[in-house]
């Protein structure tokens, strides 16, 4: 479980937290589809859990009275808070941090995601796992690469049939050509991407037309 922060003293003065500043959200078209694909899949799979939050660059602060005190994490998942939506994600008032953060590496932020970020995840936020994703390969060997606090620091997690298993997830993490992808190991099925869903959905209202179809001229022939 991720660690539980305690609330701070009220500070007298109001304090203003930015909600963003003003930099784009990723490097280049081949990271936010990533960020994008993984946030739909994952938000997908917890969809009946009002208790799961899922979101991505949102600004993450850490310390009440401290607007400086903050991170953007590409995609962060958080159990035991409300599913709602947030303009920001305050710890001190959610009550607790993230359980899973993923970073989507490129050049820009590979020094952050393998130095700032990992020591910030590890030693202060104390985020159980953490995972870094280089869409591109040129930064990262093997692109996927995985984190779990063991004992207050971070161990990297065995790869097992070309997988890494989040326990926070309980799902697999797959780097499928430069796409990472996501398995539910209970059932073998792959997390669907947006462009995945949208075809499912298709063929979802196509087929409940043909039944609808069917049983008109049923109803015909009947009468």
């Amino acid at each position: 479980m991720a660690t539980q922060v305690a609330r701070s003293v009220d500070t007298t003065e109001l304090v203003y937290y930015p909600e963003g500043d003003g930099k784009p959200m990723a490097e280049s078209d081949i990271h936010i589809d990533q960020i994008i694909a993984v946030r739909t899949a994952l938000q997908h799979f917890f969809r009946d859990r009002p208790d799961v939050y899922v979101s991505g660059n949102i600004f993450l602060y850490y310390s009440e009275g401290e607007p400086t005190a903050v991170v953007s994490p590409d995609l962060l998942v958080v159990k035991g808070v409300p599913k709602k939506q947030r303009r920001s994600y305050k710890m001190w008032e959610e009550g607790k941090g993230p359980d899973v953060i993923i970073e989507v590496t490129s050049k820009s932020t590979r020094s952050e995601d393998n130095f700032s970020k990992y020591n910030l995840y590890e030693r202060v936020l104390r985020v159980p796992e953490y995972f870094q994703f280089d869409p591109t390969g040129d930064y990262l060997s093997p692109r996927l690469r995985g984190y779990r606090l063991t004992r207050g620091k971070y161990q990297r997690i065995k790869e097992t049939t070309g997988r890494l298993h989040s326990v926070e997830l309980g799902l697999d993490l797959v780097d499928e050509d430069g796409q990472l992808r996501l398995y539910n190991p209970l059932t073998g099925e792959r997390l669907m991407t947006p462009e995945e869903l949208d075809e499912a959905h298709r063929h979802a209202e196509a087929e409940v037309a043909r039944l609808r179809a069917e049983l008109e001229n049923l109803r015909k022939k009947g009468a």
